[in-house]
């Protein structure tokens, strides 16, 4: 149960990370609405992460966490925010998965 609450908590990163790339493209009431989504979001992320981190090494936790945030943030970047996704982009992130099914199959 730990390990999906933990991916929850990573989702929830990606989610505050997609929130604060909207509010950059947003003016007035939507801004707002944007940054509110964020600091919700950011909430979540983390009160999600310490009750993960009850029963997974911090070490792990905290490493998992952020890979799925940057995984899931480089893809929110090349889906919705049109960023680049080249051959070497696309490679390192296939690495950093890899790196975070190692550490999962690695912990206890």
């Amino acid at each position: 149960m730990s390990w999906i609450i933990l991916i929850i908590a990573g989702l929830f990163e990606t989610a505050f990370a997609f929130c604060l790339g909207k509010a950059k493209l947003t003016t007035g009431n939507e801004m707002h609405l944007w940054y509110i989504g964020f600091v919700v979001a950011l909430i979540l992320s983390m009160v999600l992460l310490i009750k993960a981190t009850q029963s997974i090494p911090i070490g792990t936790a905290y490493a998992v966490w952020t890979g799925i945030g940057a995984v899931g943030t480089v893809l929110v970047g090349i889906l919705v925010f049109k960023e680049p996704a080249t051959f070497l982009r696309l490679f390192f992130l296939t690495t950093l998965i890899a790196s975070l099914i190692g550490l999962k199959a690695v912990s206890n």
